[in-house]
C-alpha cells in the first residue's frame, strides 16, 4: 500500500517554485521505495471545454533519496502562466490522487480541488547576482592576514606570528597588506574576497562596533579602502564587507548615552533594556549577543535604529563601491529589517550580494525578499562528519546531503556559500587531525558541489589552529612555512571549476551508490556529464561508471589525462584517499 502519512507537498518554497520566468519546478516527497511512479496532472483552471477541465499529464523524475524519503521533481511550462495541479501516485498495489483537498482513489473533476500556483510573475523568481555563481571566495580576517604598513600598528603590536593568537593580542594586519597580496590571490584563482569587520572597535575581531561610519585606524582609512576595492576590481575580484547589525560595542555612543542618562536618554529604545540601572552587581539588565555584556543587542525594530543602520549600509556601497554585505548573526534580527535592508541596498546597486550568517535551515530568509544566500554550515558539518571524523559512511553521507539539497530550490543551491571552516571554527587541517589526504578530499568535494566555494585564509597552504582564537593565526608568507603541494592542488581545483561550466551551472546533482566508502556523483546537461569520484577509504577502489561509453573521449581533469573508452563499461581505479573528476559526452 502507498504510505500516505509519509507524503508531503506544499505549493511554495522548495516544493513549488519558479526556476525561471517560464518554468515551474514542482516537487513531492514520498516514503523511500514505496511509490514506483508519480504523474503530474495539471492545467489552467480557466480552460474548460464542454464543462470539462482540460488537463495534461507529465511524469515526475525521482531526483534523490535519503534514509527515509524519495524526492521527485518535474519542470512545467504553463502557457498562460497559471496552473492547478495534483499528483497521481502509483505502486504495484494502489493508485491514489493527491490534491490540495487530500487523497482520493479517483481523479476529481473540479479544478478547485487542486493545488494552485496562481501566476508566474517574473519578479517572484529567486535570483541572486549573476556573477555570484562564478565566484571563488576567500575569507580574510584583516588583523591576521598581512601587515603592510607598520605605522598603523596598534599599541603593543606583537611581531608577526611570534605569539599564538589570543583574544586580546594584535599583530598589525591592515588594508595595505591585503593590497600587497592581491598578486597572490589572483594567482590562486580568487575572484571574491570577504573581509570580517573593518569598522572602529576595541577588539582584534571588530565584531563590537563603536562607529559604523569609521574605518578602524589600525587598518587604514576610507581612502585606503577605496584603493583596495579599486585594485580588486581592476583584477576582476569582488569585495564583500561584514555588517554587524545585531549588536554593537558598549562604547557605541548611543549606548554610552543610556549608561550616562538612564531612562532620560533619547536612545534608551535603541536597545532591549529590561530595567534600570543597566547593571546591578553581576547582573546585566539589557540583552546582548550571547551573554557578552560588552556587546549589547540593538533593537532593529526601532525606526531610528533601522534608519541609522540602513544609512551605514548604503554609505559604504556608495562611497567605496563594495560588491556585497555579509550579515552577522542575521537570524537574530527581525525579518522586516532585512526586507527594508534589501530594498535599500539593491536600489543603490542592484547586483549587490547579500549573504546571511545562518547556521541552520534558512528557507524563511531565502524567499527573494531578504537574502541572496546564506553560509552553508549544514554542508560543513556533514562534510566533516564523513571526511574528517569518520563517523558516517559514504552511503549515509549521500543521504544526508540529499536531505540538505532538497531543503532548498535549485536556484538557491547554486549560490549557497559553502565553507570548510571560518573564523568561528577550528581549521580544516585540525579537523582532519593533520591528515593532509583528507584535506585534499574535502577541497575536491567543496569545488565540485553546487554552491559558491569559500577558502578561509591560510587553509590553502596548510595553516593550522584550533577553536577560536586558535583559528585566527597570522598568515605565514615565507614559502618554507607553506604547504605548496596543497596550494598547487587547490589551484588545480579552482582552475577545473572555472573551466568546467557544468560545475557552476544550474542543474540537478545525482548521487550514485557508494562502493566501499567511495563517493560518486555527477551533473548532466543535455549530453555533457561531469562525474566525481572520491575514495575516502584506505583501500584501492574500482568504480564502474553507469554509462555506455565505448569510443567516447574521457577527460580525467585532476590528472589531466585523456583517452577513448574501449568498451561500454568504464571502470576507474582510485588509490586510497584519491579523487578524480571526469568529463565526457554521452
Amino acid at each position: 500500500m502507498i504510505d500516505l502519512t509519509s507524503i508531503y507537498h506544499r505549493a511554495a518554497d522548495n516544493y513549488c517554485y519558479l526556476f525561471d520566468e517560464e518554468t515551474l519546478h514542482i516537487r513531492i516527497r514520498t516514503k523511500r521505495d514505496n511509490v514506483l511512479e508519480i504523474v503530474l496532472l495539471y492545467g489552467d483552471q480557466y480552460e474548460i471545454v464542454d464543462h470539462q477541465w482540460i488537463t495534461s499529464l507529465q511524469p515526475l523524475e525521482k531526483i534523490g533519496s535519503d534514509s527515509l524519503f524519495d524526492y521527485w521533481q518535474v519542470a512545467i511550462k504553463a502557457e498562460h502562466k497559471r496552473i492547478r495541479y495534483g499528483f497521481i501516485l502509483k505502486n504495484t498495489e494502489q493508485e491514489m490522487t493527491l490534491t490540495e483537498k487530500g487523497f482520493f482513489s479517483f481523479i476529481p473533476e473540479d479544478s478547485g480541488f487542486f493545488f494552485c500556483f496562481p501566476y508566474m510573475h517574473k519578479s517572484d523568481v529567486f535570483s541572486s547576482p549573476d556573477w555570484v555563481q562564478q565566484t571563488i571566495w576567500y575569507q580574510i580576517f584583516p588583523e591576521r592576514f598581512r601587515n603592510g604598513d607598520p605605522l598603523l600598528n596598534p599599541a603593543h603590536t606583537v611581531e608577526w606570528g611570534q605569539e599564538e593568537p589570543s583574544l586580546t593580542n594584535f599583530f598589525g594586519g591592515d588594508f595595505q597588506g591585503i593590497i600587497d597580496s592581491l598578486d597572490y590571490l589572483q594567482d590562486l584563482g580568487i575572484n571574491g574576497i570577504y573581509l570580517t569587520p573593518i569598522f572602529l572597535a576595541n577588539s582584534n575581531h571588530k565584531y563590537d562596533t563603536i562607529d559604523y561610519f569609521t574605518i578602524d585606524p589600525q587598518f587604514g582609512n576610507i581612502n585606503l579602502l577605496k584603493k583596495l576595492v579599486e585594485e580588486c576590481h581592476n583584477r576582476g575580484i569582488r569585495v564583500m564587507l561584514d555588517a554587524v547589525f545585531n549588536h554593537c560595542s558598549v562604547e557605541f555612543l548611543p549606548f554610552q548615552d543610556v549608561l550616562d542618562k538612564g531612562e532620560k536618554s533619547l536612545y534608551k529604545d535603541w536597545f532591549h533594556i529590561h530595567k534600570f540601572p543597566l547593571k546591578d552587581g553581576d547582573t546585566i539588565n539589557y540583552e546582548t549577543f550571547g551573554f557578552y555584556e560588552y556587546m549589547p543587542k540593538l533593537n532593529t525594530a526601532n525606526e531610528e535604529v533601522k534608519q541609522y543602520l540602513l544609512k551605514a549600509a548604503a554609505y559604504w556601497i556608495a562611497e567605496c563601491q563594495i560588491d556585497g554585505w555579509r550579515l552577522d548573526v542575521a537570524n537574530e534580527i527581525d525579518h522586516q529589517f532585512w526586507r527594508d535592508f534589501r530594498t535599500t541596498v539593491k536600489a543603490i546597486k542592484p547586483d549587490l550580494f547579500i549573504l546571511g550568517e545562518v547556521w541552520h535551515d534558512s528557507v524563511s530568509w531565502l524567499r527573494g525578499d531578504q537574502f541572496d544566500s546564506v553560509m552553508n554550515y549544514p554542508f560543513l558539518h556533514k562534510s566533516l562528519q564523513f571526511f574528517s571524523y569518520d563517523i558516517i559512511s559514504a552511503h549515509q553521507f549521500t543521504e544526508d546531503l540529499t536531505t540538505i539539497l532538497h531543503s532548498y530550490s535549485d536556484n538557491i543551491n547554486q549560490v549557497l556559500f559553502n565553507i570548510l571552516g571560518s573564523h568561528d571554527t577550528p581549521r580544516v587541517l585540525n579537523e582532519c587531525r593533520f591528515r593532509k589526504e583528507r584535506v585534499r578530499l574535502l577541497f575536491t568535494f567543496l569545488f565540485t558541489f553546487p554552491g559558491t566555494p569559500c577558502i578561509y585564509y591560510g587553509d590553502e597552504i596548510g595553516l593550522d589552529g584550533g577553536n577560536d582564537p586558535g583559528c585566527r593565526k597570522c598568515m605565514p608568507w615565507q614559502e618554507e612555512q607553506q604547504d605548496l603541494e596543497l596550494k598547487d592542488y587547490i589551484k588545480t581545483l579552482i582552475s577545473i571549476r572555472k573551466e568546467t561550466s557544468l560545475l557552476t551551472s544550474k542543474g540537478t546533482l545525482y548521487f550514485l551508490p557508494a562502493v566501499n566508502n567511495c563517493l560518486a556523483y555527477y551533473k548532466q546537461k543535455d549530453n555533457q556529464v561531469v562525474f566525481v569520484l572520491i575514495n575516502n577509504s584506505d583501500t584501492e577502489i574500482d568504480y564502474v561508471l553507469p554509462f555506455s561509453l565505448s569510443g567516447k573521449k574521457i577527460n580525467l581533469l585532476l590528472t589531466q589525462q585523456e583517452y577513448a573508452a574501449e568498451s561500454d563499461e568504464l571502470s576507474v581505479t582510485l588509490a586510497p584517499y584519491e579523487s578524480n573528476i571526469l568529463s565526457f559526452y554521452i
